[in-house]
């Protein structure tokens, strides 16, 4: 069955809208058999979806994430060995495994944590990067 889009309950479905009201509010002001699909369908061709809030706050998220790994300064290179690594020492590696010049970053770190706060912020990525990634190997 379709449903009969006048001018004034899209007007009322897009204030409805904006003001937050849900899909399913929104149908039982329309009324008239209008169901909750048919609102979210007529909100998606009208370009009134708008982003979810788990989205929002993700981004969010991620933008702090970025801004407190630009306010970190790197450590000072101590140039641990694999030998001199402790609990509370950071074991990023620097350089390659390969070359004799090879060592960790041996600054101090929460004994929670493999790596000191600079080397932590730039390890530990937020779920939709890892998720990204996972999709472009498969």
């Amino acid at each position: 069955m379709a449903v009969d889009w006048t001018d004034e309950r899209v007007a009322l479905l897009s204030r409805l809208w904006q003001e937050g009201h849900s899909a399913r509010q929104i149908a039982e002001t329309l009324g008239e058999e209008i169901t909750r699909n048919a609102v979210i369908g007529k909100a998606n061709r009208l370009g009134l979806s708008k982003p979810s809030k788990s989205s929002v706050t993700r981004q969010q998220r991620q933008k702090e994430r970025a801004e407190k790994v630009l306010q970190l300064q790197p450590p000072i290179d101590e140039g641990a060995t694999i030998f001199s690594l402790t609990a509370s020492t950071c074991r990023w590696p620097i350089g390659d495994p390969g070359d004799l010049d090879f060592h960790f970053c041996g600054a101090n770190s929460k004994a929670v944590q493999p790596y000191c706060d600079y080397h932590a912020a730039m390890a530990y990525q937020p779920p939709k990067a890892k998720n990204a990634n996972r999709k472009r190997m498969a």
